[in-house]
């Protein structure tokens, strides 16, 4: 902290009972009164230096009871109070005293006050303070520390512009420093690429070792009206939106500890207020540094969690789905105004895609409680996420793009996985997940449930084993259901896009509706008839050398529908040719007996439902309905016999 020491005489002043008495030879002639403490001082040392005391010393004007007495004035508006006026005197007596970042500003607005300026005596105390509040503010520390202490004096700092000089000064710092913030961080991700060998991929610790949020800390000190001045001034100099919403996540983190999943509200106040922080909160002048340790009210920590959300920069993608996740619990738990909840579902909706499903149970709290969760709070979210159509940050594939590369999907054009999915993708499997939680809930209606999974098109899921695991729950927790509402909610999902092991599972689902078990033993059939088919064709190229298309090992691919399954058996072709004959034949044998214990739970189906009574017709209009038409692909075999 930089210092200034100002005159050249010892102390002399004596403090006995609020009260300060000059130790000086002569008696005092003037009582000047600042609040409950009096000054016994001298009337030269003032008059030469102060305009306003000179004026009030002439005019001042005895009793009329008593007559003469002592010269008393009242100087109980004074800025900084009795602590600058003491200050100010010794500074007119020629005592030392010492200037720093904590009552510079205070001594020069009181300096302002009582008019010592230079008319009076060259380098008076306002001169004095000018010179060194430049050198406080060249300095981040200093500059913070005189922020803050601008609040007590804010009438009159404001009116000297020395509030606006420590913003501008803060904000040129922190905006000059984040310039410089990409290209440390770039020079630091190239001089230690690797650590153990691993490149780390984690934003915040790059943050911290580039020195992003090096002021983040300081800031964060200060009441929420200055930390809103400071962040505009930040915005208004060209600071990055990235740092501007660090900044003000880590704030909110110091004030609203229920942002954190399993702090309730009451533990929250209560271990906020046992910290020491919050006791200006009840004026709405929040700062962590406050004398008070009474916890602050709901109503104040709803009026900041509104100003905060009303504060965070509006690009995407700046704020982590995460903490925003947190206020809008919070939101909720506070009963912000439906604006601030609105404006937190769409800024999560246009980032759904990074949310993880732990943050996404937000609890209901509104005054009719139905579910556990608040589905409709999801509900909207995913809402605002489908709509949202920016193209590669959020928005999602077309069913047609989907088609051609699978870009939906996350599988290319080619068939090779892709390593990353899309955003469309990842929320599908953020929802499945989503529902399979909710699912067991029993007070959650069957519509309720089938809107919130419908919003998710088909394309978007890569495979319907999460949407099934769903669907399974719920059938588990609501017994109760129609068979008639048990097809409707299988609908759902797709039994062609069901894996193996899902297969096996519904095939032996007592829960599930007869005709989706049918649906879903036939698409295994169909599946493994297709795999066999193009297992022999690849066999028999291998073998004959039928003019195809050239293929590394000397093998023939097909070309059309059965290219991707031909291709991919082809390296088990050729291990198996090398390997020796038997044991590929015994394989070969397996699966035709599996096929044929499929046909034959197939027909029984089929002649169970006609016991039944389904009339023959219903089950074609079914058939047709699910794509289990007569006509087949070329490649693929025909469907088995219903006789």
């Amino acid at each position: 902290m930089v210092t200034m020491k100002l005159g050249s005489k010892p102390e002399i002043f004596v403090l006995e009972d609020l009260t300060w008495r000059c130790t000086t030879e002569l008696e005092s002639d003037v009582v000047v009164e600042v609040g409950e403490m009096s000054f016994y001082l001298h009337k030269f040392p003032l008059l030469s230096r102060s305009g306003v005391l000179q004026r009030m010393i002439s005019e001042y004007q005895p009793p009329a009871v008593g007559g003469g007495g002592m010269c008393t004035l009242q100087l109980d508006d004074i800025p900084g109070g009795a602590k600058a006026f003491e200050l100010a005197a010794k500074f007119c007596y020629d005592v030392k005293i010492e200037l720093n970042a904590l009552n510079v500003v205070c001594l020069r607005c009181a300096a302002e006050y009582l008019r010592m300026t230079d008319d009076y005596a060259e380098g008076n105390l306002i001169t004095q303070a000018e010179s060194f509040l430049a050198d406080v503010l060249a300095n981040w520390k200093d500059s913070i520390k005189a922020l803050e202490t601008c609040e007590g004096v804010l009438p009159t700092a404001e009116d000297l512009h020395l509030v606006s000089r420590c913003i501008t000064a803060l904000a040129s710092k922190a905006c000059a420093s984040d310039a410089a913030a990409p290209l440390l961080r770039n020079a630091s991700v190239d001089k230690d690429a690797l650590w153990n060998g691993i490149r780390s991929g984690d934003t915040a610790s790059a943050a911290s070792a580039a020195g992003m949020d090096w002021w983040y800390e300081d800031v964060s000190f200060l009441s929420l009206p200055m930390f809103k001045r400071v962040i505009q001034a930040m915005e208004a100099k060209g600071m990055r939106a990235e740092s501007i919403a660090g900044a003000i996540m880590f704030y909110a983190g110091r004030f609203l500890p229920g942002l954190k999943r399993n702090t309730s509200f009451s533990n929250a106040l209560a271990s906020y207020g046992a910290d020491g922080g919050g006791g200006g909160m009840s004026s709405r002048n929040i700062t962590p540094r406050a004398a008070s340790v009474s916890a602050p009210s709901e109503g104040d920590q709803r009026y900041f969690l509104e100003e905060i959300v009303a504060l965070l920069p509006t690009k995407r993608g700046v704020a982590s789905t995460k903490f925003l996740l947190g206020m809008l619990r919070t939101a909720m738990l506070l009963h912000a105004s439906p604006l601030c909840r609105e404006n937190l579902e769409r800024r999560i909706g246009t980032q759904l895609e990074d949310a993880s499903l732990d943050d996404l149970l937000v609890p209901n709290l509104g005054y009719h409680v139905e579910t556990l969760y608040d589905i409709d709070c999801v509900q909207r979210i995913l809402d605002y996420f489908m709509s949202s159509t920016d193209g590669i940050g959020t928005g999602y594939t077309s069913p047609a793009l989907a088609e051609d590369g699978g870009g939906s999907l996350g599988v290319p054009q080619g068939g090779t996985p892709s390593t990353s999915l899309s955003p469309i993708t990842m929320v599908a499997k953020l929802m499945d997940g989503y529902l399979a939680e909710v699912a067991p809930d029993t007070n959650l209606k069957l519509p309720k449930f089938q809107a919130l999974a419908a919003v998710v098109p088909d394309y978007a899921r890569p495979v319907d084993d999460g949407i099934y695991r769903a669907i399974d729950i719920y059938l588990k927790s609501h017994p109760w259901l129609s068979e008639s509402e048990r097809e409707q909610l299988c609908r759902l999902m797709n039994c062609q896009k069901l894996s193996l092991e899902a297969c096996t599972h519904a095939a032996q689902n007592e829960r599930l509706p007869l005709r989706v078990v049918v649906q879903v033993l036939f698409f295994e059939q169909l599946r493994l008839r297709t795999s066999i088919a193009g297992w022999f064709f690849v066999s028999d190229n291998a073998a004959g050398g039928d003019v195809a298309r050239p293929h590394h090992g000397g093998a023939m691919v097909p070309k059309g529908a059965a290219a991707a399954v031909a291709a991919s058996t082809q390296a088990e072709v050729d291990t198996d040719a090398e390997d020796d004959a038997p044991e590929g034949k015994e394989t070969i044998a397996d699966v035709k007996a599996r096929v044929s214990e499929l046909e034959k739970e197939y027909k029984t189906m089929k002649q169970e439902i006609r016991r039944l009574g389904k009339p023959r017709r219903s089950w074609s209009l079914l058939t047709r309905k699910c794509g289990f038409g007569a006509k087949v692909q070329q490649g693929q075999p025909a469907l088995p016999s219903s006789k």
